[in-house]
Formats: structure tokens, sequence, C-alpha cells
């Protein structure tokens, strides 16, 4: 039985990087929990203290992040070809 990644991602609503990975999620079927960190600032804490930093969009895929939309990244740690 094959797992899904668990995938999390901490956004804004004006935030144009954030909606160019959740597209690509959907593109490539991959349900992800989406973080507004400008509602949630209890997440948006717990974004900082694990990564660093203020920026978003930070996506957790299996509580590894990566800072930014990068696609290869993401790519390589979903095994998307």
């Amino acid at each position: 039985m094959q797992t899904h990644p668990k995938v999390v991602i901490f956004t804004s609503p004006t935030c144009s990087f954030c909606n160019a990975a959740k597209r690509y999620f959907r593109e490539k079927k991959i349900r992800f929990t989406d973080v507004d960190v400008t509602r949630d600032h209890r997440a948006a804490h717990d974004m900082v203290r694990r990564t660093g930093q203020t920026g978003v969009p930070v996506i957790l895929i299996n509580n590894r992040p990566i800072v930014g939309f990068n696609k290869p990244r993401i790519n390589q740690m979903l095994n998307i070809k």
C-alpha cells in the first residue's frame, strides 16, 4: 500500500508564488493542507520557528521544509518525474 506524503503549505492570499505552488499540487493531484499565515498566527510562528523564514510559501513535505516554490526540490521529494 502506497502512503501519501503529508504536504502542508504556508501561504498568504496575495502571494503569487503560493498560488502557483497550490496550482501545481492540484495539477499533479497531490493532496495538501493550505495554512494561511495571515489568519493563523500560531501557524506563522511555527513556520518561523521551523525554518527561520518569515516569507511564504514554505512547504513541508513529511515535515521537511522547502522555502519558496522550488519545483525541482518538490519534484525530487515527491518523486515526480
